[in-house]
C-alpha cells in the first residue's frame, strides 16, 4: 500500500525553494529534493516534468501572491504613494528571494530563453495596478516600466516615488 504524504506537491515546492537558498539553482536536484522529502525521484515526476517546472511553479505561486498583496494595498488605499512603495516592496522581495536563480547561469539559460515576453507581461501586470492612478494608458506602463527597471536595479523607494508622483 503506498504511503500518504499530506500536501505533497507543496512540501516539494518548499524543500526546493529551500534547497535554492540554501545552497543555490545548480545543486537542488529532483533526486536531492526527494530524498529531504521521503519519496521516490518518480514521485516529483508526478507533479513536475522537470527541475524547472518545479522552480517555475513556485515562482509562479510567489508571483502570484506578491500581485494579491498589492491588489489588497490598492483595495483599502486610495493613496498612489503607498501603492507604489507596496509595488516597488513586492518586485523588490521576489527580486530577493529568487535572486539564486536570477544569477545561476544553468537557470539563466532556462528562464531566459524569451526574456522580452516575461517582462511585458510584468510590466503589462503592473501597468494595470496602477492605471486607475494615472492620466493614460502611456504614463501607468511607462510607470510600471521604471518600477520594475529600479526594483532590480535595487534603486531606493523614496527616489522612486518622488520621481513618479511628479508625472501623476
Amino acid at each position: 500500500m503506498p504511503k500518504i504524504i499530506e500536501n505533497l506537491k507543496q512540501r516539494l515546492l518548499d524543500e526546493a525553494i529551500k534547497q535554492i537558498q540554501q545552497s543555490g539553482y545548480e545543486n537542488m536536484t529532483i533526486r536531492s529534493v526527494a530524498k529531504s522529502v521521503g519519496v521516490g525521484v518518480g514521485t516529483i515526476y508526478n507533479y513536475f516534468p522537470s527541475k524547472e517546472d518545479l522552480v517555475a511553479t513556485f515562482m509562479l505561486d510567489k508571483w502570484v501572491l506578491a500581485m494579491t498583496r498589492i491588489d489588497q494595498v490598492i483595495q483599502s488605499n486610495e493613496d498612489i504613494e503607498h501603492v507604489l512603495r507596496a509595488i516597488h516592496g513586492e518586485i523588490s522581495y521576489f527580486m530577493e528571494l529568487f535572486s539564486p536563480i536570477f544569477s545561476a547561469s544553468e537557470a539563466k539559460s532556462t528562464f531566459y530563453k524569451s526574456p522580452q515576453r516575461y517582462h511585458a507581461v510584468l510590466r503589462k501586470q503592473i501597468s494595470e495596478k496602477i492605471r486607475k492612478f494615472t492620466k493614460d494608458d502611456f504614463t501607468s506602463d511607462f510607470i510600471a516600466e521604471a518600477m520594475i527597471t529600479w526594483a532590480v536595479e535595487g534603486i531606493d523607494c523614496n527616489t522612486l516615488c518622488a520621481a513618479l508622483l511628479r508625472l501623476i
